[in-house]
């Protein structure tokens, strides 16, 4: 599942560094990076036997489950009609619940509810984390990210294509959990020759747990419009925080002016549309070039998703 990587030179030009690029993950089948890691979960899971799963996500996660599953079940209903002769199908199909907070975007709960079969539920709910332990209590397999270190696996594909890219200086990621990163750091760390790429994480005004254990924030506190950034409990941070640190990389903060500054400026340059979580990572080239960080070699922003 290999997405498009683009270079574009006038908007690293208009930013202040040499070489620029994105990584176009908000082009993968699944809508996001999500898809890197979520179906290499359900699938290991399902190896061993697991056929209920739920998910509390506020958007990208979740999609790439409902997604996964969805085309599990279809393969698996076809598969038995083939071989039954249409009188009956394949009874091993997954179940997916997947519990969104009551103030989720419409557009983003519309899209999941286009997904809800009699496999798939999208459930509302005041608490969905609660709603989530309560579902692993009653035998369901979380996907959640942030506590399951499978989900580091899903995106050493991601690193592998990245490392593709000749002398890499730094990946920009926006990051919630910061999975995506700890899984990156931690291949470049292991596997690179000799150069290792800087990893530089970017939180918004509003949630910023990891990205204060690299730098300091003194910006507006404000509801982001960013709003895929939610994680406040950092479960990974002990682990994320040391790894950044020895790639040379950094955290950044991104304000809704930020983050308004870099879509407008990605659209000027490019002539691309990228969402408020995809960002992230340009409005975080803008502020390390700013501050006068070096990046020996070319710069990747990560576009995730919505």
């Amino acid at each position: 599942m290999q997405t498009p990587l683009e270079q574009y030179s006038d908007l690293a030009q208009a930013i202040g560094v040499t070489d620029l690029y994105f990584k176009r993950e908000d082009l993968s089948p699944y809508g996001s990076h999500k898809g890197r890691s979520i179906p290499v979960m359900i699938e290991v899971y399902r190896n061993q036997g697991e056929s209920r799963f739920a998910i509390s996500s506020s958007g990208n996660a979740a999609l790439a489950a409902a997604i996964h599953i969805q085309k599990h079940n279809q393969d698996k209903v076809e598969k038995g009609m083939r071989e039954a002769g249409g009188d009956i199908i394949d009874n091993s199909l997954l179940q997916l619940d997947i519990f969104v907070g009551n103030h989720i975007s419409e557009h983003k709960y519309k899209k999941l509810l286009a997904y809800a079969d009699d496999n798939i539920r999208i459930l509302k709910k005041e608490r969905p984390l609660q709603a989530l332990t309560q579902a692993m209590n009653e035998g369901m397999r979380s996907l959640r990210q942030s506590t399951d270190d499978l989900a580091l696996k899903g995106y050493e594909s991601l690193a592998e294509e990245l490392s593709l890219i000749k002398n890499l200086g730094a990946v920009f990621i926006g990051t919630s959990s910061g999975t995506t990163a700890q899984a990156l750091a931690a291949y470049f760390l292991n596997n690179a020759d000799s150069k290792i790429p800087q990893i530089h994480i970017v939180q918004t005004s509003s949630c910023h747990p990891l990205s204060d254990g690299l730098n300091s924030y003194d910006g507006p506190d404000e509801v982001s419009v960013a709003d895929a950034i939610t994680d406040i409990t950092a479960y990974r941070k002990n682990d994320l925080i040391p790894l950044i640190q020895k790639t040379g990389g950094s955290g950044w903060f991104a304000t809704n002016e930020n983050i308004e500054a870099a879509v407008m400026l990605t659209k000027k340059h490019t002539g691309v549309d990228i969402s408020a979580n995809s960002a992230l990572s340009v409005a975080g080239v803008m502020q390390a070039a700013y501050a006068g960080h070096n990046f020996d070699g070319p710069v990747v922003c990560l576009i995730c998703g919505e």
